[in-house]
């Protein structure tokens, strides 16, 4: 049998860290990223990472995978996650994973549907298209796949109109068959939920974003740029670090800025909480105090 997991999902802003951190520290156990920003070198600030202090204190995983020129897919992630696990079970310890990115946790416990492969000539033709032209042909064609995949998310957008030109069905179509409330999970897990009310979540984003600024964030963004990392690499257009980049290339003022990185994060937590909100599974609670980690805990320790 597979080993069983707690999964910590949510928005950010909502205490996801926090409560890893503790519960990881009750039961033993070690804490895997799924946040497809915190796999990059040199971003860390404008990406929560935990400290080095809590690292020590807690083992953490997939933390600094990749440089911010590579890619990470939603496959390599799954890879590396499950080595990860296995590791981590072996050394008797109990994995907790812990991250907001919902397509991650997604191909992490239902795997990811069996697409056509990558087409060149397919990819070459979107390739020429801009990303307006890119937004406009998907919500033509897959809707629903558009209010799913961000604006500037160019190699998802190539990726869905690439699938519905070699199948001729949408993606969307594709992940519906694909559906999170019939397939077998691949491993046995409890999903835990933190939602808090939305002022109060609203209120925790906007004091995040001060505290990161205030630890330097548009510093890091700078050191960034200085090692020739910027827009449009799809790393340097995470929420935090886009806004950056366009106030160091004069597009925005810094009071704007710190409005646009405050804004886009609670858009962001919206779309979140949408995601998640789907899946019946998640056991939601408005704060990590009100989770019980005895519980979580017999339930790692099995029958």
């Amino acid at each position: 049998m597979p080993p069983r997991l707690v999964v910590i999902v949510g928005p950010t802003g909502a205490g996801k860290t926090r409560l890893s951190l503790e519960l990881a520290a009750h039961v033993g156990g070690e804490v895997i990223s799924c946040d497809s920003q915190q796999v990059y070198v040199g971003m860390d600030i404008g990406t929560g990472k935990v400290s080095r202090t809590e690292r020590e204190r807690v083992p953490h995983h997939l933390l600094d995978v990749v440089r911010p020129d590579e890619d990470m897919t939603a496959q390599r992630f799954v890879a590396l996650a499950d080595r990860a696990i296995e590791e981590v079970t072996a050394r008797g310890k109990h994995a907790i994973i812990c991250g907001g990115t919902g397509l991650y946790v997604r191909a992490l416990l239902l795997g990811l549907f069996d697409g056509p492969p990558a087409d060149p000539e397919v990819r070459a033709e979107l390739g020429k298209l801009d990303v307006a032209e890119l937004r406009s042909e998907l919500e033509r064609i897959d809707a629903k796949s558009a209010e799913k995949i961000e604006r500037n998310d160019v190699k998802r957008m190539i990726r869905a109109l690439e699938v519905y030109r070699l199948t001729g069905e949408p993606m969307s179509a594709h992940q519906a068959r694909h559906d999170h409330k019939t397939l077998p999970r691949r491993y046995p897990v409890r999903l835990v939920g933190l939602a808090p009310e939305r002022e109060a979540l609203y209120q925790a984003i906007d004091q995040r974003v001060d505290e990161m600024l205030a630890a330097g964030l548009e510093q890091e963004v700078l050191a960034l740029r200085e090692q020739g990392f910027a827009p449009p690499l799809r790393s340097q257009q995470a929420i935090g670090y886009a806004e950056i980049h366009a106030l160091a290339e004069g597009q925005v003022d810094r009071v704007r800025t710190i409005e646009l990185i405050k804004r886009n994060s609670r858009h962001y937590a919206r779309r979140q909480l949408s995601w998640y909100r789907s899946d019946p599974t998640i056991t939601w609670y408005p704060a990590p105090s009100a989770v019980d980690l005895t519980e979580l805990e017999r339930y790692l320790a099995g029958p």
